[in-house]
Parts: structure tokens; C-alpha cells; sequence
């Protein structure tokens, strides 16, 4: 069951890099600092003053990438790669008493694949925030998710198992059912 739920805690972890993509690196290694959290062996540098100052300057450039424009159009060619990374990173950092093909394998597929859906969704939300004119909503509700689902599931990490498990499945059952209704409407 730990083993399920340190699988769980990564790929939701994973999941907020969507989001923002140094938020959540920087607050494991803030957790990871305190001593609240446990990473897996290899991974505590997560928690160092230089981790630490370099993710808080990468969240700093990333905020300012929604409010300068040159500095916005060279992060969304980088973004994604890097938020594929991020996924690996933050997922690979709590599975690690397992063969580690099974663990690398998670990691980059489950972390990194999950971090890339997420973020190509927002990418695609805020595409149309922008074309609305509602950015500035979308930032700060990116700002508030990245910052506070990262620290739920530190503080109760059942909330992982949620975030992974029961989110995708309401979007699954919802979706379809929209998609009919909306398919209805369109043929009346």
C-alpha cells in the first residue's frame, strides 16, 4: 500500500506541473528541507539551497511570463519539454525501493506523460483565456492550484491517491455525457 501511494503522491505531484512547473519542485524541496517528507535515496538535493534559490527564480521568470510578452513566446517552446521533466523528476523522487527499470518506467511514462497532459491542457486553456481576455483569472488560478494541491498532498496524502484516481475517472464519466447532451442539443 506505501509503495501504491508514493506511485500515487508522484503522479499527482506530476500532474500540478501543468500548472506551474517549478511550484511544485520548489515545494517538495521546501518539505523535503523541513524534514516532512521523505524522498527517495539520490533525490534529498531536491532540498538544498541551491535547488531551493533555483526554483524560486524559475518561478519568479515563470510569472513573468504572463505579463511579458517576449519572455512568454520563448517559455512556450521550452515549456513543455521541460515540464515533461519536471514530471519524471518529481515521480522518480518518491518510488525508489522498487527494480529500477519498473521505477524509471513509472517515472517517465506515468510522471512525465501525466506532467505533459496537464500541461498541454493549460496551454490550451490559456489559448482561449487569451483570446476571451480572461489571462489574468487563469494565472491566478493556476497560481492558487499549483501552490495548494502540492501542499494538500504533502499534508494528507490520500488526497494523491484522489487527485489521481477519482479526477480522470470524473472527467471520463462527465465528458461523454456533455458530449451527448451537447450532440442532442445541436440536432433539435
Amino acid at each position: 500500500m506505501e509503495m501504491i501511494l508514493a506511485i500515487c503522491i508522484g503522479l499527482a505531484l506530476s500532474a500540478t506541473v501543468g500548472f506551474r512547473i517549478f511550484t511544485p519542485l520548489f515545494i517538495t524541496g521546501v518539505f523535503e528541507r523541513a524534514d516532512w517528507i521523505t524522498v527517495s535515496e539520490g533525490f534529498s538535493w531536491l532540498g538544498s539551497t541551491p535547488a531551493l534559490i533555483a526554483f524560486g527564480a524559475a518561478i519568479v521568470f515563470e510569472i513573468a511570463v504572463n505579463y511579458i510578452p517576449v519572455v512568454g513566446s520563448m517559455m512556450k517552446l521550452i515549456a513543455t519539454p521541460i515540464a515533461a521533466l519536471a514530471g519524471i523528476l518529481l515521480t522518480a523522487s518518491f518510488i525508489g525501493d522498487m527494480n529500477p527499470l519498473l521505477e524509471w518506467s513509472i517515472a517517465i511514462i506515468g510522471g512525465g506523460g501525466v506532467a505533459m497532459a496537464s500541461h498541454t491542457t493549460m496551454t490550451a486553456v490559456k489559448g482561449v483565456s487569451e483570446t476571451a481576455l480572461l489571462s489574468p483569472a487563469v494565472a491566478i488560478a493556476e497560481d492558487v492550484t499549483a501552490t495548494t494541491v502540492p501542499i494538500a498532498i504533502f499534508l494528507i496524502p490520500v488526497l494523491a491517491i484522489v487527485f489521481v484516481v477519482l479526477i480522470p475517472l470524473l472527467i471520463f464519466v462527465y465528458y461523454p455525457k456533455r458530449k451527448r447532451r451537447k450532440n442532442n442539443q445541436n440536432t433539435v
